[in-house]
């Protein structure tokens, strides 16, 4: 029997997100949106794509929950974007009701499943989700690390032309301004980017990969990022549905871990069928450490204006 997997949200990032596990044959989907016709149509456009594909996926798009039942996994990408005139209190407090909502319904109908949460503004977000769900802290992960450490990954590989393959990236902290490039935990096929790059250009690769979201939002003007938030949403999924032991930067609800309590913070956590298997703890130099005190801050204060920190 195949894994199912609901996607909350058929926009760009929960559509492309449905794109990427089908075409990998990770497992079913269903397209979920509370605008009747769209996940329908996105459905079975994706649907009529699979034997082109050569992939056996059921896709169903649907504006009703009870098609959820049962799911394995559940990503969350529903919520507004910013709108011009709009607070970020607004954009919080809408965005608080939307994911509450969503939350609720989706763990009725699937109790065992595991929560992947995308949406925006994410730690905020999968904190929300935390505390409506009721589920274990290893069943509910907020995705950014993956996200963030794969745009430093891009930068460092296009800056010593290689592959990027051969590059590892780790970046902690909040979804933001906030976070935290470890350039000493970075390396090309093992050697840290630190003895490679100097050390005012590894900054502006540092800064780069913080505004990385800003940077497409100015070039799209009308939308934002979905490509690589997807396939990173993806990542996490095929690390659960294939048991891997995958050490991925994720956010997760700290209860202590590098002195935070009480808060959805990005570190490297190891990923199975169980959901977050290990918070893995790595030594931080006082710098580091303080830098990623003020981004568990940032989130504590996103999370105080909703009431959920």
């Amino acid at each position: 029997m195949r894994k199912k997997v609901t996607i909350v949200g058929s926009g760009n990032v929960g559509a492309t997100t449905a794109h990427w596990i089908a075409a990998k044959e990770l497992a079913d989907v269903v397209l979920l949106d509370v605008i009747e016709g769209v996940p329908q149509g996105k459905g079975l456009d994706l649907s009529e794509a699979m034997p082109i594909e050569k992939r056996d996926v059921s896709i169903v798009g649907t504006n009703d929950y009870a098609d959820t039942a049962g799911s394995d996994v559940v990503v969350i990408t529903a919520g507004i974007a910013r709108k011009p005139g709009m607070s970020r209190d607004d954009l919080l407090n809408t965005n608080y009701k939307i994911m509450s909502d969503v939350v609720s319904k989706v763990v009725a109908a699937s109790p065992k499943t595991i929560l992947i949460v995308v949406s925006n503004p994410l730690d905020a977000m999968a904190q929300t989700a935390y505390k409506q769900a009721g589920l274990p802290r290893e069943r509910v992960i907020g995705m950014a690390g993956v996200l963030d450490s794969a745009r430093f990954r891009t930068f460092i590989a296009q800056e010593l032309k290689v592959s990027v393959e051969n590059v590892t990236a780790f970046v902690l902290g909040g979804h933001g301004d906030t976070m935290v490039p470890l350039a000493r935990y970075s390396t090309v096929a093992g050697i840290p980017i630190t003895e490679l790059i100097a050390a005012d250009r590894l900054e502006e690769l540092v800064q780069r990969t913080r505004d990385g979201g800003a940077e497409i939002v100015k070039y799209l003007k009308t939308g934002s990022a979905y490509y690589a938030p997807s396939a990173a949403a993806t990542e996490m999924v095929e690390a659960i549905l294939k048991d891997k032991k995958k050490i991925l930067p994720c956010a997760a609800y700290l209860e202590g871990e590098y002195g935070i309590h009480g808060l959805f913070v990005g570190v490297p956590c190891k990923l199975g069928a169980g959901g977050i298997e290990q918070i893995i703890e790595i030594k931080l130099t006082a710098e580091e450490q303080a830098a990623l005190q003020k981004s568990a801050d940032s989130v504590k204060e996103l999370c105080a204006v909703i009431g959920v920190a």
